[in-house]
């Protein structure tokens, strides 16, 4: 009763959602952007004109976004940095093809199973020095750059470099987040130096700079990718790593390769939607829509009960999935082809309840993460989905010193459970929760999109593709909706099963429905935050005009010229 006259107070104090619009979704923050000649959406609004100001230069896609992302490290660096790992889907107009890029680093060579084990580790620490995986963005930044880049790597990180050297205002929810990741991190080495103004976290619209990062870029503008993997900055960050009790070498960090790989997809209702393979969790998405399909999606209404049960039982089933098999395709024979089919979807969707939400599903469960994503596209029509994070918000707590930057903690993501698909092993990429996507029509490019936020992402991307799609929405509205996640819970004694978990519901849904969804078993809760950040760039083909949107859960904003 109780939880009952808690969400009537809660849904009725919500109903202010609504806006006074003249046009569309009540819902929508704001109209889509619309622009011939090029659009960048990220999201940090100074980002976002760094990237603009690229194109207008005579950059293209590639090079906007590899200025954005290097904006957007320095200045939101609660969500990524040049310590993290990047992904990429990139549509090269010429060669009307999708490339894909894995650019997440390797765990340390000589660090073991055996260490963890001996050492009475259940699980691998969030913070410190063992969580710490070579860092990939960089080499993600050269590969792109090297493969389609068009504007010297110097011009394309001035921006940045001005910046750190200069400084910037700090945007309010950036300064949030700082203030609530210090307390991970007050106790590690150089993090108070690097990011604290005063003897805080810097406050709202004060003035932050970050002098170290701009000379760690200035020796990558000069010395190229060996000049972060080899030589002093190589030898910084492997000293401070090993002398805070970790294994990162100068040789972990040498060998480091990106990896170009093809983007796999489903099609949905006449629509291509693509993502990259494990060791990430882009298929998940296509798993989702693959189960869903077969509803009339459409005909249930957005925010129905109806149309929300069968996407989170949906989801159940994706991510069981996702808890088995989704791991570094170097190290393990991953079923993807199947996982993704359309036969195997019709055989997991007799699993599905249409009345009842289901309390088991056979898994494991693997959460966390905050990320940045951007996209941008160019006058030739190339167009870049990239996606970049550090994982845990800013990281490890490793900051190398006199570099401006933090370590990510993505190896706190691989399994200490032997025969695991995702158990931990030397020089394997951990399991990835960033995953960029893309949609395409006819072979036409169409959406270039991301959603940020653990394992919000992949429940994200599905939405979007629904809201899109099934829904009618225009492209900024898709990415406004109020959002669902839902949140497994591993049992104690239940191995690798999971519980029928939390359905947490954003601002903005009835309380009729969410009713009938506790009627049919779901665990209704509310969180603040969780749901994530979205931008995308479409398409028409038929006119030559982009479309951006940014929502307003970040601080980002979608530009174009």
């Amino acid at each position: 009763m109780k939880n009952i006259l808690f969400l009537i107070v809660i849904t009725l104090s919500l109903k202010s959602y609504s806006q006074d619009r003249i046009t569309g979704e009540l819902f929508s923050t704001r109209s889509e952007v619309i622009a011939e000649n090029g659009m960048v959406a990220t999201s940090h609004p100074l980002a976002t004109h760094v990237g603009i100001d690229i194109l207008k230069n005579g950059g293209n896609a590639i090079d906007a976004a590899i200025a954005a992302n290097a904006a957007i490290g320095l200045m939101e660096p609660t969500g990524n940095g040049i310590g993290g790992d990047l992904f990429a889907i990139i549509w090269i107009e010429k060669d009307k093809k999708l490339y894909g890029l894995n650019a997440s680093g390797r765990s340390p060579k000589n660090l073991t199973l055996d260490y963890f084990k001996n050492n009475n580790f259940s699980e691998i620490p969030a913070y410190g020095p063992l969580p710490v995986s070579v860092p990939g963005c960089v080499d993600g930044w050269f590969e792109m750059h090297e493969k389609f880049g068009s504007t010297p790597m110097r011009d394309i990180l001035e921006p940045a470099i001005e910046y750190a050297d200069n400084g910037f205002p700090v945007t309010e929810l950036v300064s949030y987040y700082m203030k609530k990741a210090s307390k991970n991190f007050d106790m590690y080495p150089n993090f108070k130096e690097t990011y604290y103004i005063n003897g805080t976290t810097p406050k709202k619209g004060q003035i932050f700079q970050n002098k170290d990062l701009a000379n760690t870029l200035r020796v990558i503008v000069k010395k190229g990718r060996k000049g972060f993997y080899e030589g002093e900055i190589a030898k910084a960050i492997s000293d401070f790593i090993i002398e805070q009790g970790g294994f990162l070498s100068n040789d972990d960090l040498k060998n480091h390769k990106s990896e170009w790989i093809d983007p796999v997809s489903t099609s949905y209702r006449g629509f291509d939607i693509w993502e990259l393979p494990p060791n990430g969790q882009g298929i998940a998405a296509l798993q989702i829509l693959n189960l869903l399909e077969a509803y009339d999606i459409k005909s249930m209404g957005f925010g129905s009960a109806e149309y929300i049960h069968h996407f989170t039982e949906a989801k159940k089933i994706a991510f069981a999935d996702r808890a088995k098999y989704y791991a570094d395709m170097d190290f393990n024979k991953i079923p993807v082809d199947y996982l993704i089919s359309k036969e195997y979807s019709e055989l997991r969707r007799t699993e599905i309840d249409s009345n009842k939400a289901a309390m088991r599903v056979s898994a494991a469960e693997i959460e966390n993460g905050d990320t940045i994503y951007l996209t941008t596209a160019d006058k030739d029509g190339n167009m870049v989905s990239l996606i970049q994070s550090n994982y845990r918000g800013m990281g490890s707590g490793m900051v190398p010193p006199g570099l401006g930057f933090m370590l990510q903690d993505r190896g706190e993501l691989f399994s200490l459970e032997e025969g695991h698909f995702n158990v931990y092993e030397p020089e394997k990429r951990p399991f990835h929760t960033i995953i960029p996507a893309f949609i395409t029509k006819e072979n036409k490019p169409y959406v270039s999109f991301g959603l940020m936020g653990g394992a919000m992402q992949p429940q994200g991307h599905a939405q979007i593709v629904i809201n899109l799609i099934d829904f009618g929405m225009n492209l900024q509205e898709a990415g406004d909706a109020p959002r669902i996640r839902h949140l497994s819970n591993q049992q104690p004694t239940g191995g690798n099963m999971l519980d029928g978990g939390e359905l947490s519901l954003e601002s903005g849904f009835d309380y009729k429905e969410i009713r009938q969804l506790i009627e049919l078993g779901h665990k209704v809760i509310f969180d603040l935050g969780s749901f994530g950040g979205y931008q995308a760039i479409m398409y028409n083909d038929k006119t030559g005009v982009y479309y951006g949107a940014s929502e307003s859960r970040k601080d980002g904003s979608a530009m174009g010229y």
